[in-house]
Parts: structure tokens; C-alpha cells; sequence
């Protein structure tokens, strides 16, 4: 069964960065593509990045350009690197893993492993 856990999460100021990572266990990495999502206290979980199995990337509006999805096959570990951070982006931060080529962040149901999520808070 695959696990995830993600790290990285802390306070940061408006403007600033962080990286986020998930260590992706108990399956063929090769086979998943992945998936950043987050939840901010009294909305819905939001995608905020999705990485195929092939690299193709995808963004919403609402971050591209601020964040990059990237990750280290080697050691199994997806990041996600959030720079010019904004009061809007303060959630918890979740990875998610589906098996197959492609994902998608507007597609939360299709992912069947998730992390146990990783707190960002942006502060001015």
C-alpha cells in the first residue's frame, strides 16, 4: 500500500519561500503520477499542482508561476517548491498519489493515496 508523508510546512512572511516534500512508500514510484492539493480552514480542497508520469506539469492560475512541482525519482520524494508566498496561500498541504500516467489538480477524487498533510501559514 502506498504511503506519503509530506514535511516542510512552517510560518513564513507575505513574499517569502518554502519547500515542501512527500516521500512517496509501498508501491512502484514510476507507476504514480502525483498531485499537490490544499485545504485552507473552511474551504474546499483546492489543487494546487499535478506532475504526470512523463513531467508534464500543470498549474492553476491562482499559483502558476509561484510554484514548481518537481521531483527526485531516486529517492522517491516529490517536491513542491512555493515562492512569493501570499496571505492566501496559508493551508495544509497535502500530496496525493494516483497509479497511471497522467493527473490532474481539478480531479482530487481520482487519487487514492494521500498524505497526512503539512501546515503552511503566511503571515504579513
Amino acid at each position: 500500500r502506498v504511503h506519503l508523508v509530506e514535511s516542510g510546512g512552517g510560518s513564513v512572511h507575505s513574499g517569502g519561500s518554502l519547500r515542501l516534500s512527500c516521500q512517496f512508500s509501498g508501491g512502484r514510484y514510476s507507476s504514480y503520477c502525483m498531485g499537490w492539493f490544499r485545504q485552507a480552514p473552511e474551504k474546499e480542497r483546492e489543487g494546487v499542482a499535478a506532475l504526470d508520469t512523463d513531467g508534464t506539469r500543470t498549474y492553476p492560475d491562482s499559483v502558476s508561476g509561484r510554484f514548481f512541482v518537481t521531483k527526485d525519482s531516486r529517492k522517491h520524494t516529490l517536491y513542491l517548491r512555493m515562492r512569493d508566498l501570499q496571505l492566501e496561500d496559508t493551508a495544509v498541504y497535502y500530496c496525493a498519489a494516483k497509479k497511471g500516467t497522467t493527473c490532474w489538480f481539478t480531479r482530487p477524487y481520482e487519487y487514492t493515496s494521500w498524505g497526512q498533510g503539512t501546515q503552511v501559514t503566511v503571515s504579513s
